[in-house]
């Protein structure tokens, strides 16, 4: 073994051995991994698609939460991966080498990028379009670069090979630009421009060094590496490393799948073939290689294959019309009932199957999918299963949730908790009706998704249907209810409460529990409620006695927070009549509405 080879060796080890965890090294990987997905969905379907833009909106998210930590995102470029730290933060998978950012940024003469903090959501979107040259990016014929400098873009900083070569000073000196750039916590654009404010006397340097070779000495290799960039040398020179890795290429060809070896062809066909029996037959094929990929659970490749088939009429602008209606029912048969239990089938018996993919897939079906993915949602095991085809739904059913609506009579509780989410997301009021038949629901839990629900969709108004959990047999959804009720949004007759406030049960409820109750009755029917408290005060108790001064106490605590003129002249017979601790309870109320009256006496001279 050469002594480069151990020294590189080494160094792979030195690096190998860093720790694996660097926070910002896993949040840069995170970024590129969705900025990758996201210049992949906008080529394909268009910025302005649903899919394209939740990719687009998580992006910005998952950015601006890097940048607001570390201020900056910079990576350097190579033909098939970027790097930052030395490590690799993003390299495409074997089969889409091509349609990487990483070989589109090398291919168009950018070595390094950075992002600033402060980057815009607009910003960061003509980023996305430059990438592929969108409509809105400019001139077809530009590269990146020209695109984003046209827009001049304070955010966003590019180093490009032609300054790399021009501050490197030949061979030698771009070692040195990349030894210091390894070994420092410098970016190629500061290394740059430090190079640049020494180069008046590095020029004088580099002329000695250029006029002691053209007498005639080859020197140590710096000679022989400053030839290996003159024009009229052709072809290139190849290190061991570029060697070891083109083998590693080779060997990982090898290696590649025979299917996606398969649809390549096919794809290759597709975009050149003129015979219109051979297109008819290959438009059949196309449903076979979906149900083949469903069949397996291979989101990510159905994912391009769709991608590549929602661009044929773009590369094929010569379709025939029959052969525009094969190719529409490709996407319009991926909702049928047999693709969906496929999809169902693979989840369930895949509990930890990989549904990178899925949601696009999902995605791209119409709203005619919608019964299909609710009884998909009704029989998945898993919740993260369930939560991606909910999403789909919540998309896809918005104006179409007659299905939804009626899923929720259905007796599998994880079920109807996955609906009433829809429903409350999409916040609609129109719902209420069909949640409120919820509220005598067997499972607790959708009982109070079914509370949650009525708080956001009707946040005031009558409380009567409220008032119907207030005798539940749990006390969490009691009390879940008796919060809404407590807030003073909602109003109801007192009659609603009477039968609850006589029955034997309810003295028998803790006594925090009894208190929410009398502030729900005040808050919701006001003076209504007075003669019934009136009467706790003066009434002779034979039986629960104590239990019944105590409701007497709580009562003088009602009034005295509704403090109407009923109210206080109820607890002014409660502090004659009553029993000794009433008595005192009512006091201590009316001593409480006086100073709340004196608090506000100034208040109303000043105004």
């Amino acid at each position: 073994m050469s002594d480069l080879q151990k020294a590189q060796d080494m160094m792979a080890a030195a690096i190998a051995s860093k720790a694996t965890d660097d926070p910002e090294l896993v949040s840069v990987k995170r970024v590129l991994k969705l900025l990758d997905k996201t210049a992949k969905s906008n080529r394909t379907y268009g910025s302005t698609n649903p899919v394209a833009q939740k990719f687009s909106q998580q992006l910005f998210e998952e950015l601006s939460t890097h940048l607001s930590t570390y201020s900056r995102l910079t990576f350097l470029v190579q033909r098939s991966a970027l790097m930052c730290k030395d490590q690799i933060v993003y390299q495409p998978e074997q089969d889409s080498t091509a349609e990487s950012i990483a070989f589109k940024l090398y291919a168009d003469g950018i070595r390094e990028l950075s992002i600033l903090q402060g980057v815009t959501q607009e910003e960061l979107g003509y980023f996305l379009d430059s990438l592929w040259s969108t409509a809105d990016a400019g001139k077809d014929d530009d590269d990146i670069v020209t695109r984003l400098w046209a827009r001049n873009l304070s955010t966003l900083t590019v180093v490009t090979a032609e300054e790399v070569a021009k501050s490197s000073g030949g061979h030698d000196g771009f070692l040195l630009l990349d030894a210091s750039l390894s070994s420092s916590d410098m970016t190629l654009r500061e290394l740059l421009d430090r190079e640049q404010s020494r180069g008046k006397g590095r020029s004088g340097a580099s002329g000695g060094e250029g006029a002691a070779e053209q007498g005639g000495g080859s020197g140590t290799g710096g000679g022989s590496a400053s030839r290996r960039f003159k024009s009229n040398l052709i072809g290139y020179e190849v290190t061991e490393q570029e060697l070891d890795a083109l083998s590693k290429e080779v060997s990982a060809e090898n290696q590649r799948d025979d299917t996606l070896y398969v649809l390549d062809m096919a794809t290759a066909i597709l975009a050149s073939e003129k015979s219109p029996q051979l297109l008819t037959k290959l438009f059949r094929l196309w449903g076979s290689v979906v149900d083949s990929l469903l069949k397996d659970g291979r989101w990510t490749v159905l994912e391009n294959v769709l991608g590549q088939l929602h661009e044929t009429e773009t590369v094929r602008p010569d379709l025939s019309e029959d052969h525009k209606r094969q190719l529409a029912a490709v996407f319009d048969g991926l909702s049928h009932s047999d693709r969906l239990k496929t999809i169902e089938s693979y989840l369930n018996r895949t509990p930890g199957a990989n549904t990178e993919g899925l949601s696009t897939i999902f995605f791209l079906m119409k709203p005619d999918a919608v019964p299909g993915l609710c009884s998909v949602l009704a029989n998945l095991e898993a919740p993260g299963h369930q939560a991606i085809v909910a999403e789909a739904l919540f998309t896809l059913a918005k104006d179409h949730p007659e299905p939804i609506l009626r899923g929720l009579a259905d007796r599998r509780p994880a079920y109807v908790r996955n609906l009433l989410a829809i429903l409350t997301k999409w916040n609609n009021p129109r719902f209420v009706d069909s949640i409120e038949k919820l509220m005598r629901y067997p499972d607790m839990h959708v009982r109070k998704d079914v509370i949650k629900a009525l708080g956001l969709l009707r946040p005031s108004g009558n409380g009567t249907k409220l008032i119907t959990f207030v005798t539940d047999a749990d006390e969490s959804i009691r009390l879940a209810a008796l919060k809404l009720l407590m807030s003073g949004q909602y109003t109801a007759s007192f009659s609603n409460w009477s039968t609850l406030l006589s029955s034997e049960e309810f003295m028998e409820r803790h006594l925090s529990e009894r208190r929410a109750v009398y502030h729900a009755v005040r808050a919701t029917s006001g003076d209504e409620a007075v003669p019934y408290w009136q009467q706790l005060f003066t009434e002779w108790n034979w039986t629960h006695r104590k239990k019944k001064e105590e409701l007497a106490i709580l009562a003088a605590e009602a009034l005295g927070k509704l403090a109407t003129p009923s109210a206080i002249e109820s607890l002014e017979i409660g502090q004659k009549k009553g029993a000794s601790s009433v008595r005192q309870a009512c006091a201590m109320a009316l001593s409480h509405i006086q100073k709340q009256q004196r608090a506000k006496t100034p208040l109303s001279a000043n105004s």
